[in-house]
């Protein structure tokens, strides 16, 4: 994750919209495109969205397209409200998947009132509003997400995996590694750079690793890659799965986030006269990391599987603590090597690969920004292995656990400031309503867990 020119800022954005969609109507024209998908993600992280005809294009740059905004709520949806859908004219890619024959692109949209104002439960937004916040802080927010996933040969009924490898290993040549190759090629031909893929720990578990950009650029591009996969993975009758825990006795899928800060071409968390290599803004961003994960744990672990793989002897992280080589903690400080200053960075563990991309990056940011606005401590880093600590060790170093269930997590987040400005008034409490639906839905199940251990003994 070595930066250099990756990404623009907010307003280098806007500054090129008229060049950028002067671009994709040529591009438009030049591969006869016949017909535009607007993108946009709903509350939960979910791919909206609608097409266009290639003759409505340059209309549609101009002026947005209308839709039923109810359809951004999640499950908690309110009364139709009309709404626009503002496609960013530098998003515009081909689909490779949609072939020749009637060529199809894609384009992100901003979501807008009818009077141009900014939709409250539009998440593109949210993020944005987070990186504005930065940016007047003169920071821009980089990250290089490493999102793994399940291969398995169907989407019902027990999970039948597709191999049996581990972490890096070589497989013989099989279905899994023609997906995964193919699935590298799509995203490279929708401009999306790869920095490296392998397998992961649990059978048929994979990992392609997305090189790192500005946060905006990279949840779309986040957005992209998980549905990418899984068209990809249709093309071969698998069907793959971004679930945190779909199989009990294995490892679970996790969204490691790199991530770092800097102002113009230089690493704000680089010092090259600290012994590890971490600037006070590093380490003070760091700080609002452990602070605040409780609070945004909802975020980036929103569902009630989630916390299924948030359990001691998974990898997972589970304790609140910070290190520089040992893997079971929440934060890692990745070392560096002389020259390579500007791959500085935070690698924080707990997110998995459903949450929402942009809510996400929002309130890591926010977190972050918080600990460098009031100055927040480091705490020592801490080397030991904390899952083989006692909790009277794990108090004495004051280290705290992450919410053990969606339940706890909802209930930390709704009384966090933190998260509440992160996403706004409005999109938070609607975040909370969607969250205790699922949970109340979930709770009233009877699994066969259940059945297993008590029906014949009760």
């Amino acid at each position: 994750m070595n930066q250099s020119n990756h990404g623009c800022t907010l307003a280098e954005r806007e500054s090129n919209r008229e060049r950028a969609t002067e671009a994709a109507l040529h591009e438009a024209r030049e591969h006869n495109v016949q017909f535009v998908r607007l993108w946009f993600t709903d509350v939960l992280g979910f791919l909206k969205s609608f097409a266009i005809t290639a003759q409505n294009l340059e209309d549609a740059l101009e002026n947005g397209r209308g839709f039923d905004g109810s359809s951004i709520q999640g499950f908690a949806r309110i009364d139709e409200s009309d709404m626009i859908a503002m496609p960013d004219p530098t998003t515009f890619t081909i689909v490779p998947w949609r072939g020749e024959k009637a060529p199809v692109a894609r384009m992100f949209c901003n979501i807008q009132h009818p009077d141009g104002r900014p939709y409250e439960f539009d998440p593109r937004y949210v993020l944005k509003r987070n990186l504005q916040r930065a940016e007047e802080m003169g920071f821009i927010y980089y990250v290089g997400p490493e999102l793994e996933y399940f291969y398995f040969r169907r989407a019902d009924g027990v999970p039948e995996t597709l191999d049996e490898g581990g972490y890096f290993d070589l497989t013989p040549l099989d279905v899994a590694s023609d997906l995964r190759r193919d699935t590298v090629m799509v995203l490279q031909q929708m401009g999306i750079k790869v920095d490296y893929s392998h397998h992961e720990v649990a059978p048929s578990q994979h990992e392609i690793d997305l090189d790192y950009t500005d946060a905006l650029t990279m949840a779309d591009n986040a957005m992209t890659y998980r549905l990418v996969v899984k068209e990809v993975a249709l093309h071969y009758d698998a069907h793959a799965t971004f679930m945190p825990k779909p199989l009990a006795s294995e490892n679970g899928s996790g969204m490691h986030v790199h991530q770092s800060l800097f102002r113009g071409e230089q690493n704000a968390f680089y010092d090259r006269e600290d012994e590890h290599g971490l600037s006070e803004t590093g380490k003070q961003f760091l700080a609002g990391l452990l602070t605040h994960a409780r609070e945004i744990t909802l975020v980036t672990n929103q569902w009630v599987n989630s916390y299924k793989r948030l359990v001691p002897g998974y990898e997972a992280p589970v304790y609140v603590s910070w290190a520089l080589r040992n893997r079971s903690d929440l934060v890692r400080v990745p070392g560096y090597s002389p020259g390579e200053q500007n791959a500085t960075r935070l690698e924080y563990r707990a997110p998995d690969p459903a949450a929402n991309p942009y809510l996400a990056f929002a309130v890591m940011l926010a977190a972050g920004l918080e600990g460098i606005e009031k100055g927040y401590e480091l705490r020592d880093p801490v080397e030991e292995n904390c899952y083989a600590m006692g909790p009277e060790r794990r108090a004495e170093l004051g280290i705290d656990t992450l919410p053990g269930d969606l339940n706890e997590a909802i209930t930390v987040a709704e009384g966090s400031e933190v998260v509440r400005k992160a996403l706004g008034d409005e999109l938070f409490q609607k975040l909370l309503e969607n969250k205790r639906i699922e949970w109340d839905h979930y709770r009233c199940q009877v699994t066969s867990w259940e059945l297993e251990q008590y029906l014949a003994v009760l």
